[in-house]
């Protein structure tokens, strides 16, 4: 069996995104990433150089959380395809874009708490992060 792929992108959201409706009315968010770039001599040292600038889109429900969960300067981590259909937007002809289907922050840069929907239930075996609080006595009902 193999092991379903696709293309990745990890950088950096260059400018704020933009939410707003695709002309069918879908959900459709726009923002330049940046991808920095870096120049190895041959005797090592390594040379920063100026980062290249490319197009992300994300559709539906996940441009809405997008929208709301990422900022300027937020590095991240995406996977999807590139779209290379030429069109026409706000004058500008597009010709290339990556098509975000999942995106998240990068863990290894970024710092956040996760709120699951369902939170698995505690390993009894597994020890307690250690708490400044007090832990409230249990309710029991009669």
């Amino acid at each position: 069996m193999t092991i379903p792929t696709q293309m990745s992108l990890h950088r950096f959201i260059a400018t704020d995104p933009d939410l707003h409706s695709s002309e069918n009315g879908v959900a459709r968010l726009y923002a330049r990433t940046g991808i920095p770039q870096f120049r190895q001599s041959p005797g090592g040292s390594v040379t920063e150089l100026p980062p290249t600038f490319h197009d992300l889109v994300l559709f539906r429900k996940t441009a809405e959380r997008a929208y709301e969960a990422f900022r300027e300067g937020d590095t991240f981590v995406a996977s999807g395809y590139i779209n290379e259909r030429p069109y026409e937007r706000h004058g500008q002809r597009i010709v290339r874009e990556f098509v975000a289907q999942h995106i998240g922050h990068n863990l290894a840069l970024s710092k956040y708490i996760v709120e699951r929907k369902h939170p698995t239930p505690l390993d009894p075996d597994l020890p307690l992060a250690p708490t400044t609080e007090p832990i409230p006595e249990p309710v029991v009902g009669l």
